[in-house]
């Protein structure tokens, strides 16, 4: 018996596993290595780098915060100056909005300040 479903007809088609078991590349459950992942980021990026890039993010407005989020940061691209920050506070005073504007050398960078930024449980929002 064959299954049609198949460019040959004989059921093994790109999302079928290879008569040794073994899944085909087209299979979504196949997990790309890390050096490939990282290939197919820089791929599908449209910014040309090195790029200025703005990160913005909220939070509530304690030093704390502030200094939280600064130090997350430095541990990714350390030794920004102080006026790669600016601040902002929100109507009442209760959350304050951080624009950092830095130049980013990879979207992996970018990736990486983001999931720095996002580790802190404070952060209510980061564009």
């Amino acid at each position: 018996m064959t299954d049609d479903s198949s460019p040959n007809g004989k059921g093994n088609g790109p999302l079928d596993g290879r008569p040794d078991g073994q899944l085909t590349a087209c299979d979504p459950n196949v997990k790309p290595t890390s050096a490939e992942d990282e290939a197919a980021l820089e791929r599908e990026t449209l910014i040309d780098f090195p790029s200025e890039f703005p990160i913005k993010v909220m939070g509530p407005a304690t030093d704390a915060f502030i200094n939280d989020i600064k130090q997350a940061v430095d541990g990714v691209v350390p030794g920004l100056p102080e006026t790669a920050w600016k601040e902002r506070a929100s109507g009442k005073g209760n959350f304050v909005g951080l624009t950092l504007t830095f130049t980013a050398t990879s979207r992996q960078q970018i990736d990486d300040v983001y999931r720095a930024i996002t580790a802190n449980p404070d952060v209510k929002m980061c564009l």
